[in-house]
């Protein structure tokens, strides 16, 4: 019977997930036109991913001196373009970011130029939303309703849905599900990779074959990854080859980091009022409450989910040089969204009352992508310069209500605490809702002994 409910709950899944993923990929390309800054349609980091990708679809190499010789970046960078690399003694200049994002654009950007490329990283955004959606209904246990719902939601929503045309390497790190790719879409992601690595090893631990096959592949993968970086970039990352790091390719995470004056990225990269999540999405605070239900409920995988969540979101406290920067809110954190959308997915599946809360916060941030992608694509603002100035009624009054720690005061660090607070009494409430047996809240019996008979069976797989 339990067999039987199980196959019933995931008849038709992988087409409905694939309507949900294109459902999310073309409401994101709705960003494709919006302009990262007024002198250019794309800044920062996005023209060196999008002239190396030029550069692998036109010369097969990593070089873009000719590329920016010529002016290639012209169609996509109107303003001088910084240069960002070191000049070598045989004149080529490798750009300092790693290189399977721009493999990955290189078809599109060599066929269709700059729209080609974001139309693929929006592709990426919906392959994302429907493997969420499958993961959580088949995997988690979860109804199809509450993970269309979800990944809905937030794919609708900033940061996923303005980086799903952003040209940065954080919506395919979201979707990466290969423990060696991480680390050639950037050295950043290489703490999750060895976190995931560390978790496949625990699940293999009592298969001696299987876990020393394992170690072999990820030992011969960091040794082909170091190798290839000194080899092509000189040293043992990427950002050797770059000019801005003068210290050394170490200094990436800053000459000489205050990690106790960091700490309060902690909560800031929840709660900033310019870079936070929930500032531009309300519904992340609910992560809170769900990360404590899943926690007394141990929920399956759960482990899993909050440790890569905690190890991303440590090194975006931590490891990043600043977490305001030259780019869209969130991009320290959007890799471990994946893991707040799964668990959020279980919680909000066991009533609808907190459905029905979820919708209500998650509207919001689908208004402010809305809202961002109109006024990025009309110019009346650009998405990394001036974003909070945008005309968003319901940001504007939101967003009074968080502290800005780019320009901290006394009414900062009171609405610090405050919020620390608010995040505790958030978290008590989720542990105490944990205490429920699994589908209690639901009026249907027959659903309620479907979703006892899929958790125990779930649970009892690991």
């Amino acid at each position: 019977e339990m067999d039987r409910g199980v196959r019933r709950l995931e008849r038709g899944l992988p087409g409905k997930a694939a309507l949900v993923g294109l459902g999310i990929f073309l409401a994101t390309l709705l960003g494709l036109s919006a302009r990262a800054a007024y002198g250019a349609r794309t800044a920062a980091d996005e023209p060196q991913y999008l002239l190396t990708a030029l550069s692998i679809a036109e010369d097969r190499d990593l070089d873009i001196a000719n590329q920016r010789s010529s002016g290639a970046y012209r169609d996509f960078h109107e303003a001088l373009l910084p240069v960002q690399t070191i000049l070598r003694p045989d004149g080529s200049r490798i750009s300092p970011h790693s290189p399977l994002l721009p493999l990955y654009l290189a078809a599109p950007m060599g066929l269709w130029g700059w729209a080609g490329a974001k139309a693929a990283l929006a592709a990426l955004a919906g392959a994302l939303g429907g493997l969420l959606v499958w993961v959580g209904a088949g995997r988690l246990g979860v109804s199809f309703g509450a993970a269309a719902l979800v990944a809905l939601v937030l794919g609708l929503s900033p940061p996923l849905a303005v980086y799903a045309t952003q040209v940065y390497p954080e919506i395919a790190a979201a979707l990466a599900a290969a423990v060696i790719a991480l680390p050639w879409l950037a050295v950043k992601y290489t703490p999750a990779a060895l976190a995931l690595a560390a978790a496949g090893g625990w699940k293999l631990r009592n298969r001696p074959k299987h876990l020393g096959g394992l170690l072999a592949v990820l030992l011969g993968a960091g040794a082909a990854y170091l190798w290839f970086n000194q080899a092509v970039y000189g040293g043992w990352t990427p950002y050797a080859s770059g000019d801005f790091f003068t210290g050394g390719e170490f200094t990436a995470v800053g000459p000489s980091p205050d990690l106790w004056g960091r700490s309060s990225r902690l909560l800031g990269l929840w709660v900033d009022r310019a870079f936070g999540l929930a500032a531009w999405q309300p519904a992340y605070l609910l992560a809170i409450p769900a990360i404590a239900w899943a926690v007394r409920r141990r929920l399956p995988r759960c482990g899993l989910l909050l440790g890569v969540g905690a190890v991303g979101w440590l090194v975006g406290a931590f490891l990043a040089q600043t977490m305001h920067g030259w780019w869209w809110p969130g991009r320290q954190v959007v890799a471990v969204i994946p893991a707040l959308a799964l668990l959020l997915m279980a919680w909000v599946d066991r009533t609808g009352r907190r459905k029905t809360l979820f919708l209500g916060l998650g509207a919001a941030g689908a208004a402010a992508f809305l809202a961002l992608a109109l006024e990025a694509s009309t110019g009346r603002l650009a998405l990394i310069v001036d974003f909070t100035s945008t005309a968003n009624p319901l940001y504007r009054g939101w967003s009074a209500l968080l502290p800005d720690y780019m320009a901290a005061t006394p009414l900062t660090w009171a609405l610090h605490g405050l919020w620390t607070a608010a995040f505790a009494v958030l978290a008590a409430l989720g542990w105490r809702s944990g205490g429920r047996e699994p589908g209690e809240d639901s009026p249907d019996p027959q659903k309620k002994t479907l979703l006892d008979n899929r958790f125990a069976y779930l649970k009892s797989l690991g």
